[in-house]
């Protein structure tokens, strides 16, 4: 028997199925693109649907009275309502307390803002060096203030901050060459609105100081770990690692800020007894006013619909950012 015959055979392998053509892994991919496409519109019809219902008829109700002559006249139905083109918009944007009160409303939100988000940041960047017990107590702390009802909290800084029984004045002028007893909080605008500036600062802060909490929780160790030993400081750790992470989540902050600082009311109105004297006047207690102390609706509406259209201004600043982010992740 020669060597070939006891050789055992090699098995050649099967052929491979030729792959498909393009098209036909194509054709799948889009109609599972245009399907998928459509569901997040889908899932969001409830809540788009509702805004309209609650916020479509109002909107369209301010944008037509802020185009017509509307008093009490008109509102008890003795005269027909009278369209009057831009003439609210030309007496608003002609008044100079109009623009005093813009400008007051910018300082005002601004300052909310910035002190919100530095405080909220450095009571953030303590709870994760405390330990636990004392982190969940400041925790406690920060919802109860947040869950607070803003009447409630009004009246409570009313009480701090009073002339004459304020525990506040009180205290201050148990200070070495202090005389606090007596003393106006409100009696000079500045004054006034500081304390309602502290007022806003307190209940924002819990929010803040919670979503930046949060935030933190995701940078990574190795990357702080990896700057410090790289020789960078606590400062420089915060500058080059910890900020660039947090930054939509400031982004978002700082844009809802602004837009609830800027449409602050019951904190004016309440602190002043519902009649706010001209140096404390915002831009939304002063459309209050010209509709419902002045009684003319359709320049109120006007005060209104250009407050609106800033905050959409701030609106799309923030959506531009967000934008960017995007981007570059």
């Amino acid at each position: 028997m020669s060597a070939a015959d006891t050789t055992t055979p090699a098995k050649v392998p099967p052929p491979r199925p030729a792959p498909p053509p393009p098209s036909a892994l194509r054709r799948p991919r889009a109609k599972a693109g245009s399907a998928g496409a459509g569901t997040p519109w889908l899932l969001l019809a409830p809540c788009l649907l509702i805004l309209v219902l609650v916020m479509g008829y109002p909107l369209v109700r301010l944008v037509t009275l802020s185009f017509q002559k509307f008093g009490q006249s008109q509102l008890w139905g003795f005269q027909p309502a009278e369209s009057v083109g831009f003439d609210n918009f030309t007496n608003v944007l002609g008044d100079s307390e109009f623009w005093s009160v813009v400008v007051r409303t910018i300082v005002f939100a601004a300052g909310c803002v910035i002190f919100t988000m530095v405080l909220g940041m450095l009571i953030a960047l303590l709870l994760q060096r405390v330990s636990g017990w004392v982190k969940t107590l400041i925790n406690i702390a920060l919802v109860a203030s947040w869950g607070m009802p803003i009447i409630v909290a009004t009246t409570v800084f009313k009480w701090l901050f009073d002339a004459d029984y304020g525990i506040l004045n009180a205290v201050l002028s148990r200070l070495p060459g202090v005389d606090m007893i007596g003393h106006n909080w409100f009696a000079s605008g500045p004054q006034g609105l500081a304390v309602i500036m502290l007022l806003v600062i307190w209940g924002a802060v819990p929010f803040v100081v919670i979503t930046l909490s949060a935030g933190l929780t995701q940078v990574p160790k190795e990357l702080e770990e990896a700057a410090r030993l790289d020789g960078a400081g606590a400062w420089g750790v915060f500058r080059y690692v910890t900020l660039p992470i947090l930054k939509p989540i400031i982004v978002m902050l700082t844009t809802l800020s602004v837009i609830w600082d800027m449409g602050v009311f019951p904190q004016v109105f309440v602190m002043r007894n519902g009649h706010p004297e001209a140096e404390f006047q915002l831009l939304t207690t002063y459309s209050y006013d010209r509709a419902f102390v002045v009684n003319d609706y359709g320049q109120g509406s006007a005060i209104a619909l250009i407050t609106v259209l800033l905050l959409l201004g701030v609106v799309a600043v923030y959506m531009r950012q967000m934008l960017k982010i995007g981007e570059v992740e």
